[in-house]
């Protein structure tokens, strides 16, 4: 009895199976007229590196918004009875480690994408200029990542204040120019990631407001900064602005008034001329795991607390830093102390931790140290010291046999250097 109903369901089925069809086909061809220019746009302009077919399916046989990168939504601050669709990401790139990328230049038209919500350009060979309207024209940006790529020209001064973005990453071009002040300001509360790094040719200098910025991953690194460093934001977990052109003191930057970043995790200070003392500060933070401050112009001893946090790198390289090795130090899993003018025996707590495999490195090379006492254990194949250059001999072959190969002399110090170290002199040779 139940034979008769299959003719009736099935027209049913079929009937919808249908009008589901027309209503995707009716829905992907009504993407709004001047997101369908911004793509057309976008493919003329870019275009795939040998190796990579990203573009394979941006052709004319299908709606863009089908288009591999593309996803659509309604457009919700439009008119809803239209049924416009509107671009909300957008990925340009595949991003898997075997492609080049893509080749060409950003078109302006890419500014007039509005609900565009996220932008992804995948390293590549992309050149020419980031779109000054960028930021005026994609007011609900929350990501925008062009990294890896070779865009010349300004950082937008639009993308500042942008009311949602949370994360922006330019890193790793050829940007020039001043960086937008309004970035590190409290003026742009959504922003919590900020990556500039290896432009070289990013200038200017860190605001002081910049201490009331809500961000926590600030990458500064290879650019042209300059100035001194104000006191870092509470909300700080990722710090650096290694090889810049920054100067002064760091006395303050670590909240000395009480407000410390408590979960600041990684410091890099490297290559800059800050100078005086490092701060006591630096090595109580409770949540650092690397700390990165050589080749700078500090000097003094280190004041570091009786039980720091267990770092797992800890270096105060090529600096003009005195006194003894600290014993705290003990709990890093690496040390570079080398190219210094520290002096005195290294702490049988800091040998000990060579020896039992905890600290995988301990460079101490071009020092005044007197002496390291080795504990009668072989050192672990794992574990490389170097102490060559110092005002002792050496214990062992081993403590050169870690040395880097690139690193001056693996003999001892000359005696009369180490006589004037004696006399309260610091040699004049670091």
């Amino acid at each position: 009895m139940a034979l008769p109903a299959i003719p009736v369901i099935l027209p049913v089925l079929l009937l919808l199976g249908s009008q589901a069809a027309w209503s995707a086909a009716q829905q992907v061809a009504t993407l709004h007229e001047r997101d369908a220019a911004a793509l057309r746009d976008i493919r003329a302009g870019l275009r795939d590196l040998p190796g990579s077919r990203f573009f394979d399916s941006w052709d004319d046989a299908r709606s863009p918004c089908a288009y591999a990168g593309v996803v659509c939504a309604p457009d919700d601050e439009g008119d809803p009875a239209s049924g416009a669709l509107r671009v909300s990401v957008l990925t340009l790139g595949t991003g898997l480690a075997d492609s080049p990328g893509l080749a060409g230049t950003l078109p302006a038209s890419l500014a007039s994408l509005a609900a565009l919500t996220d932008l992804v350009l995948y390293p590549g060979s992309i050149s020419g200029a980031i779109p000054v309207d960028i930021g005026s024209g994609l007011r609900r940006l929350r990501l925008l990542s062009l990294s890896g790529n070779r865009l010349t020209g300004p950082v937008p001064e639009s993308l500042a204040g942008l009311p949602d973005l949370h994360t922006l990453d330019l890193g790793n071009n050829r940007l020039e120019g001043a960086i937008p002040a309004g970035l590190l300001l409290p003026s742009s509360p959504s922003l919590k990631v900020l990556i500039l790094a290896n432009n070289g040719g990013l200038s200017g200098q860190i605001p002081a407001q910049f201490s009331s910025s809500q961000l926590f991953h600030v990458d500064l690194s290879g650019n042209a900064v300059t100035g001194t460093l104000p006191p870092l934001p509470p909300t700080i977990r990722y710090f650096s602005v290694a090889a810049n052109g920054m100067q002064g003191s760091l006395d303050g930057v670590f909240g000395g008034d009480g407000s410390a970043p408590a979960d600041l995790a990684f410091l890099d200070l490297s290559m800059n001329n800050f100078s005086g003392s490092i701060p006591p500060e630096v090595f109580a933070l409770p949540s650092a795991s690397s700390l990165l401050l050589s080749r700078n112009n500090f000097t003094g001893p280190l004041t570091v607390p009786a039980a720091p946090a267990p770092w797992a790198v800890v270096d105060v390289s090529h600096n003009a830093i005195s006194g003894e090795v600290p014993e705290a130090l003990a709990v890093a899993g690496s040390l570079y102390v080398n190219n210094n003018r520290m002096s005195g025996e290294v702490p049988r707590a800091v040998a000990r931790s060579v020896f039992a495999g905890r600290m995988a490195t301990f460079y101490a090379q071009h020092n005044f140290l007197t002496g390291f006492p080795a504990p009668p254990l072989p050192l672990p194949d794992s574990a490389a010291l170097c102490l060559s250059y110092n005002c002792m001999e050496l214990p062992s072959a081993s403590a050169a046999d870690g040395c880097p190969t690139i690193g001056g002399p693996l003999e001892a110090r000359p005696a009369d250097q180490c006589r004037s170290t004696e006399d309260g002199s610091s040699g004049g040779h670091g």
